[in-house]
């Protein structure tokens, strides 16, 4: 994606289910969690970027021995930071105590962050300011061993603010109105009621306040502490949860919006964001590692024994095409074959876009996440060359001269390595609009390999705001000179803010939205920007099932080819001297090339949730009336 944009966050759980002795003798370390956990972290990085956090639990420590240990980063490598920290410290503690090396009870007793339970998570913020405090997992204390609480998720949720009241209404002070703050809260709520009432069921059993603490671990119920919990929640979610004692658990939202993969060998359990992290780090194949049905729960408990449980019921499976196109590592089996497939199902539109015309022709990609679906588009440009070739030699079969066979068989799609991103200079670039000349010189460009008769073909995963199109990428190809520049989008039109997890709040900031009011504006019937802010008006004191998505009526009038040429007007400044093409991929294959994922709000404004529909009117709203605020 040529625009940078913010995607939620990554987490990865691990849970070692034999004594920390047996991975000593087989490993060679009792930290093979630890290290695990790092692998698996890394193998995500491509999910955050802003911060890091780690947080483990030892099992059955004694009174008085630390049993929890977390640490956090915001550095501008956040990973290698926190487990630069972990290092540090479990160096120190071989120097100071080189008795321990070979002691695996003694490091489990003294050295923090070794443990039996690890959470991980990477952060790619958006909402709130990039501190450490924002940064998961978070922690909610106790003395109470049960009531002890640390969250990690990937999530957005549509209703904080009701989410926030409800807290208020439990008789709570909730220290800010962040959906993490709300969410752990909630799930604090109910555990701490939970561990009251197994309490007072031990008393009955005559059990003292120490006996009890077993039992209570024995017999909370996480699940039913789950469903309490999440029963209104609005969003798109995968939540991860340790408690002190010993119990954890991934909870998946009931529309598979937020991915979620697990694996269970007789070692381990592990749950991560991406399915290609857990293949890699624990060398397992593809089939082995599961998919979190949505609505779910994967639960551990303290014993190692796992069971899932349905928390909600399942929607209609709306899991995001977004990670499919461009979050998500492409390395994983599915996506991989998904994004070729995006590049071959669009290649007829290019090729009614260069008139068939593959001999003068340069296909490339930018950046660097488009070059799968340009090995799909590839491989479809080849399929037309053939064609080209065999309607060439039956019409010329009579006076077919070997040279001309040989002139005709020459003939070869044209690949060039045309954009190369200067990292460096992206890094040094800040979002200040007086940095436009700088941004221009974001990529470089392969002098020499474009003739000035050629169309241009440049592939981009998906087009959001097209700044960069137009502040840079666009100026950069145009000094190759060619006769046609055709930017390719292997994503559909990008009209609709999202609300669980991936930074697009603000309409105004969508190119496509931009060109249907421009749109408007030339055929004179720009009235109807105000007619649609007026009946989002109307609903934002209804419920959520009740409010329809009124910003629809913005782009009905119009083609999928209309806002297309109208966007390419508008990222084409005047001292543009090649033509500007623009094509997007179709919602409908898209979904052919993502079967299983189609969660499509973003394209076609069909939100899986209610409170989807509530945000994309509010963020209208917040565009009509100029209010920089977030929709959610």
């Amino acid at each position: 994606m040529s625009d940078a944009l913010k995607h939620e966050c990554g987490i990865a759980l691990v849970r070692l289910l034999k004594p920390l002795e047996y991975y000593k003798e087989k490993y060679g370390t009792a930290f093979y969690g630890v290290n695990k956990m790092y692998l698996m972290m890394e193998k995500q990085h491509n999910r955050g970027q802003d911060g890091a956090g780690f947080a483990s639990i030892k099992l059955d420590v004694n009174p008085g021995e630390r049993y929890i240990s977390r640490v956090r980063s915001n550095a501008s490598q956040p990973i290698q930071d926190i487990f630069a920290q972990i290092n540090e410290r479990i160096n120190l503690e071989f120097k100071n105590h080189p008795e321990y090396k070979d002691d695996v009870a003694a490091q489990k007793k003294n050295i923090p962050y070794i443990g039996e339970l690890l959470l991980g998570h990477v952060r790619y913020g958006t909402f709130g300011i990039n501190s450490v405090e924002n940064v998961h997992p978070f922690l909610r204390q106790n003395n109470w061993m049960h009531r002890n609480l640390i969250i990690a998720g990937n999530f957005n949720m549509t209703n904080t603010n009701e989410l926030f009241d409800n807290l208020i209404k439990l008789g709570m002070h909730p220290k800010e109105k962040a959906d993490t703050v709300t969410v752990m809260e909630k799930i604090g709520h109910f555990l701490d009621d939970a561990v009251r009432k197994l309490y007072k069921k031990a008393k009955a059993k005559g059990l003292n306040k120490q006996e009890a603490s077993p039992y209570i671990a024995e017999h909370l119920n996480v699940a039913k502490i789950l469903r309490k919990s999440a029963a209104d929640w609005d969003g798109g979610y995968a939540m991860a949860g340790l408690l002190g004692h010993g119990d954890s658990f991934v909870l998946r939202d009931p529309a598979g919006i937020r991915p979620a993969y697990f694996y269970q060998d007789d070692e381990v359990i592990v749950v991560a964001s991406e399915r290609p992290a857990i293949q890699t780090v624990f060398n397992v194949p593809f089939e082995e590692v599961k998919e979190l049905d949505p609505g779910h729960a994967l639960i551990i408990k303290k014993d190692g024994s796992m069971k899932l449980s349905e928390i909600l019921s399942p929607l209609e499976r709306r899991s995001c095409s977004f990670e499919r196109i461009y979050f998500s590592r492409g390395s994983d089996a599915e996506i991989y074959q998904e994004r070729k497939m995006l590049g071959k199902l669009i290649m007829p539109k290019i090729l009614e876009a260069i008139d068939y015309d593959t001999e003068n022709s340069v296909f490339s990609f930018i950046p660097n996440t488009a070059e799968t679906s340009f090995y799909g588009m590839l491989e479809a440009a080849q399929d037309e060359l053939n064609k080209q070739k065999n309607e060439a030699i039956l019409n010329e079969k009579e006076k077919l001269t070997p040279e001309r066979l040989k002139q005709i068989q020459a003939h070869k799609i044209r690949t060039e390595k045309i954009a190369i991103k200067d990292v460096k200079l992206r890094t040094f670039i800040t979002d200040d609009s007086s940095r436009d000349d700088l941004v221009a010189h974001v990529y470089d460009v392969t002098y020499g390999v474009v003739k000035p008769e050629d169309n241009l073909v440049i592939i981009d995963d998906s087009i959001v705001r097209g700044t960069t199109l137009k502040k840079s990428i666009l100026k950069m190809l145009d000094r190759l000179h060619p006769k046609q520049i055709v930017v390719v989008s292997s994503a559909p039109q990008i009209r609709y803010p999202d609300c669980y997890g991936i930074d697009m709040a603000r309409l105004e900031h969508l190119v496509a939205f931009q060109a249907a009011l421009e749109l408007h504006k030339d055929r004179g019937t720009y009235s109807i920007v105000e007619e649609i802010y007026h009946k989002c008006k109307e609903q934002v004191e209804m419920e959520d099932v009740n409010v329809i998505n009124h910003v629809k009526k913005l782009y009905a009038p119009f083609t999928d080819e209309e806002i297309s040429d109208k966007i390419a007007e508008i990222i084409s400044e005047e001292n543009i001297e090649s033509k500007v093409k623009l094509i997007f991929q179709s919602v409908d294959d898209l979904h052919k090339a993502c079967p299983k994922n189609l969660g499509d709000w973003y394209f076609t404004g069909n939100y899986p949730t209610a409170g989807g529909n509530r945000v994309v009117n509010r963020a209208y709203i917040n565009f009509y009336e100029g209010n920089p605020d977030r929709a959610y």
